[in-house]
This record gives structure tokens, sequence and C-alpha cells, in this order.
């Protein structure tokens, strides 16, 4: 028996050896990236540049804030958006945050999420209305979504430090690549699934291709649009953590800090940080891609509670 098993082992071995080709993938990858690094260097370099500017300076400015102009245009936006129960909740969320002490880096991850999510939207939704004009093209592209989707969040970080080295521009460029996805395919959804008569009628009314896109098809995919939005927010701010793995900063490091020294306490503020942002920024997010809250103004909302306070009152 044991020498059947041997000779089984060594006949496989034989023909691994002759008819398995080692196909030197990562040898492949790595003459891949030097062969860009060396030819391509300023166009990274504009990119970290462009990159640099915008996510600096939306954390300056959000920091720059004072956090009671921060806490009322929240607020004011919940309320108008979503309700007085929702604004109610943002206040007192926010207060929580300010609470830990984590206010800074609050508003650092806020910036890079932003900076992240609309560097995604300025690629991910042009590519998206092109994949729903072109079917081939969204044969070619949905494979290499698939890909961005299903490749390990951690991986993302080996390209971003070799071309970018270490600090907030890479931290923000993998969170780009890893938060795009979403967006290009519910745009692609959205309009492709606008009714033909629709497309029909704006065609009838003597509409170009430009005019059909802005005035029919987008409006009518709006919902599928702002769920990609939200998608794509909320996967940004699942990379904060990563992120920080090579100093992007903001509400990663405390989580990162409570992971490397066993701190439970600072891992589980900065874990709730990150909350308290998602459920803000889905809301809001959220509400916009309803219809039925497009019509409802600020004014309305005011009476309206207002007005139910004052029944209160009065019983």
């Amino acid at each position: 028996m044991i020498g059947f098993s041997a000779d089984t082992a060594s006949f496989w071995q034989s023909l691994q050896e002759r008819f398995v080709i080692d196909l030197k993938i990562g040898e492949g990858f790595t003459a891949l990236v030097d062969f860009m690094r060396e030819h391509f260097g300023l166009l990274f370099d504009a990119i970290a540049a462009t990159i640099s500017f915008v996510a600096d300076n939306l954390t300056i400015f959000f920091n720059f804030l004072p956090a009671p102009l921060v806490f009322g245009l929240l607020a004011v936006l919940a309320l108008w958006r979503v309700g007085w129960r929702f604004a109610l909740f943002v206040l007192v969320a926010l207060y929580v945050v300010m609470s830990m002490g984590l206010w800074p880096e609050s508003m650092d991850t806020l910036g890079l999420v932003i900076a992240a999510t609309l560097a995604a939207l300025g690629v991910g939704l042009p590519t998206g209305i092109a994949m729903a004009k072109s079917d081939m093209l969204q044969a070619i592209v949905r494979p290499v979504l698939d890909f961005m989707q299903t490749l390990p969040a951690f991986v993302y970080l080996i390209p971003a430090v070799i071309f970018f080295g270490t600090g907030r521009v890479p931290g923000t460029i993998a969170t780009v690549v890893f938060a795009m996805p979403p967006c290009v395919r519910l745009m692609n959804l959205g309009i492709r699934q606008v009714p033909v008569e629709n497309v029909e009628a704006g065609r009838a009314f003597g509409c170009n291709g430009a005019q059909l896109l802005f005035k029919v098809e987008l409006p009518l995919a709006l919902p599928s649009i702002m769920a990609g939005i939200n998608q794509t927010i909320m996967l940004a701010l699942s990379m904060v953590v990563i992120a920080s793995m090579i100093g992007a900063g903001g509400l990663g490091d405390p989580v990162l800090a409570g992971i490397q020294q066993l701190r439970l306490g600072i891992g589980f503020e900065g874990g709730l940080g990150v909350v308290i942002l998602a459920i803000i920024l889905d809301r809001l997010t959220q509400s916009f891609g309803q219809r039925n809250k497009r019509g409802a103004g600020l004014l309305t909302r005011l009476k309206t509670f207002f007005s139910r306070n004052g029944k209160a009152d009065a019983t």
C-alpha cells in the first residue's frame, strides 16, 4: 500500500513537471509595475498632485469649520431630507463623537471619503453612461468590475504604496478603486431600465442624444444612480481602517491602535465613529434617491414639526 502510494505520488509529480507550466504571473506583474513607474512617472505625479490637492483641502476645510456650524448644517440637512427624528439623532450622534475626542479624526475621515467619492464618481458615472450606450463596452468593462469587486481590499494597498508612497494620497486612491464599481454598475443599470416608451416620447419631441440623456434618462434613472452613489460612499467608509495602515489617518487610526495595542476601548470608539458617519451619510444619500422626498421642502417640515408640538402642548 505504501509502495503504491509512493508510486502514485511520483507519477503525478512527474506528470506535473512535464505538463504544468510555471506562468510566473507575479514576476510579470512586477515587470509591468516597473515599466509603468519608469515611463509614466509624470502621469502618476499629476494624479498624486490632484488627489492631494482635493483631499488635503477638503480635510483642512472640514477641520476649519466650527463644530457648532457642522452640527447645524447637518441637522438642517437631515430635517429637510429625512425628518425631525433623524435630525435629532444627528445632533446626538455628533455630540457623542465630540465627547469621545474624535472630532478632528472624524473631519479627516469625512474629507477623505468625500474626496474619494468625488474621484470615483468622476470616473465611474461617465463610464456607466458609456456602458449603457454600448453593449460591446459593457461586455469589456463588466469583467474588470468583477475583478475590482472580488479582489481583497488589502491588495489595493500594494500598488498604491508602490506608485504613490504612504500617506493620504495612496489611501485615497486605493479607496477610489475599491469603491468605484457600484456607481458604474448602477448607472449602467438605471439607464438601461428606463422604459422604452419614455425614450421614444423624448425622440418624438425632437430630443437629440444629449437632451435625451439629461432630460429623460438620467431623471428617470435617479433612484438607481443615487443607490450607486450611496454604495460608493459606504465602500469608501469601509476602507477607512485599511487605508490607515498606509498613513491615511482619520478614524482608522484609533481602530488600528486598538488592534496593535490590544486596547479594546480605543478601537471600539474609533469603530463607533465610523458607524455614526456611515449612518448619517447613508440616510442622507438615500433620501435624494426617493422621489417622494423631493417635493417636501424645509419650511413644510418645520411647519409640520411645530404644528405637531403645538397640538401636543394644547392637549
